[in-house]
């Protein structure tokens, strides 16, 4: 296809070219915003990994209900609402990874912003939160630990 077919097919198709345009915008966006933020996402197998070579804490944000319901073996609940980066469980793991656990991976951002501005070097989130996890057919515990 020439510039000028793509051109001339622009011109009859607005709509198209528009909706084109802004999906390009968005994406180019998303890309840009996750290359900046200063954490990095992880996926459930990714997450395994790095418990099992590096020790990462895994800190579950949600209500302790639903932490209760089921979790990451391993990972601490840490109420968002209670949520501090100089929380003791928090700052004895800063040389540590720290993986950030949360219904779907939003919460988890907003933590992982304030663990990085507080000095945390290696801060991650898990990608899809625990609906994710459970998605990949990982295992979950009951109760509180």
């Amino acid at each position: 296809m020439t510039l000028e077919e793509l051109l001339a097919f622009a011109g009859r198709n607005p709509m198209l070219s528009m909706a084109l345009a802004g999906i390009t915008l968005a994406l180019a966006y998303t890309e840009i915003n996750r290359l900046v933020r200063g954490f990095k996402s992880l996926r459930p197998a990714e997450l395994t990994a790095l418990v099992n070579r590096d020790n990462a804490l895994v800190v579950d944000l949600r209500p302790i209900a639903e932490f209760e319901k089921g979790h990451i073996p391993g990972s601490k609940s840490v109420q968002m609402s209670q949520f501090d980066p100089e929380n003791k469980q928090l700052a004895a793991a800063r040389s540590l990874p720290v993986v950030l656990v949360c219904k779907t991976g939003q919460t988890a951002n907003g933590a992982a912003k304030r663990l990085k501005k507080a000095g945390f070097e290696q801060v991650y989130v898990l990608e899809g939160g625990i609906g994710a996890w459970q998605q990949a057919d990982l295992p979950l515990k009951r109760g509180r630990g």
